[in-house]
Order: structure tokens, then C-alpha cells, then sequence
């Protein structure tokens, strides 16, 4: 999953559907730091960073900032699906999955974290739709009419995300 988009001039990473502009400096550090400052994030690497390739340093601040802001505010939503479906899975995890945001197992549902980079309302459909495949077990009428009832506007949701699995 591309994180990172560039046109000629600038760098462009989403979160929660939101644009930001991708500023990466070097100084006299020890370790790389990750900013979030206004519509810009902004990227400390140190001054040894400047003649190598960076873009793989870059991707996984990327990553670890995705992994962060998906801890703090995926239990939210996750709650909002418990509460308002009035059953869940016996736990929930957010992990890596190559081309998926969400998946279904057993006993639980893993989210991708790279699931941050869509706006909100698209979370909470993927989620959603975790949740009323954890009930129905597969793509079925019941399950879409499940998930229109909750989520009335699922299909646009779904375009944004078409590509990936979940």
C-alpha cells in the first residue's frame, strides 16, 4: 500500500483522509523524530542520512506514526461498533496485513493500521463490515443489509477503498 505520494514538488501523506505535505530536514541528531505540525509532518533525519537513499527510513516513520495514532483511536470506533451492534469479538488487534485493512478470523478481527489514512467515516464502515462478517460468516443478502443498516452510504465507502481487501 503506497502511504507516501509525490508529484514533482512535494510529498503527500494521508491521515484521516486529510492531505500532508511532507517536509523532511537534517541536523546534528542522533536519532530520526516525526512532527505533526499543522497540514505539514515534519521529518528530522540525521545529517548521515543526506547521501543515502532515505525513503525506506521514511516509510517506516510513516508506519510507526500510522501504528500510533490507529492505538489511540481505533478503540473508539471499535467501541462504537460493540455498542451499537451489541456483540464483538472476544478482542480485537492492530497488525500488518500485506493489501488488506481488516480481516476476520475465529475470535477476533486485525485491523491494518495503515487503515489511518482514510476519513474516519471509511474506517468505521471497514470495521463495520468486519464486525457484521463476524456475525453472518460470509457475504451474503443478510450480511449487506446488516451493514446498510448500520452504515447506510457502505457502497461509496467501499469505492474509496476498492483494491484493497477486508
Amino acid at each position: 500500500m503506497k502511504k507516501i505520494k509525490s508529484n514533482k514538488k512535494e510529498k503527500i501523506v494521508k491521515i484521516f483522509g486529510v492531505s500532508y505535505t511532507l517536509e523532511i530536514t537534517y541536523k546534528y541528531i542522533k536519532i530520526p523524530k516525526l512532527n505533526i505540525e499543522g497540514k505539514t509532518i515534519k521529518i528530522l533525519l540525521p545529517n548521515k542520512y543526506k547521501k543515502i537513499n532515505n525513503e525506506v527510513i521514511i516509510e517506516m516513520l510513516i508506519d510507526k506514526m500510522y501504528e500510533a495514532i490507529a492505538e489511540k483511536e481505533l478503540d473508539t470506533i471499535m467501541e462504537k461498533a460493540r455498542l451499537t451492534l451489541k456483540f464483538a469479538p472476544e478482542e480485537f488487534e492492530i497488525a500488518r496485513i500485506d493489501k488488506t485493512l481488516g480481516k476476520c478470523y475465529k475470535d477476533k478481527i486485525i485491523i491494518n493500521p495503515d487503515i489511518v489514512m482514510y476519513k474516519k467515516e471509511t474506517i468505521e464502515y471497514i470495521i463495520f463490515h468486519e464486525f457484521c462478517y463476524f456475525k453472518c460468516r460470509k457475504h451474503s443478502k443478510k450480511f449487506y443489509e446488516m451493514l446498510k443498516s448500520y452504515i447506510p452510504n457502505y457502497q461509496t465507502c467501499a469505492y474509496e477503498v476498492a483494491g484493497m481487501q477486508y
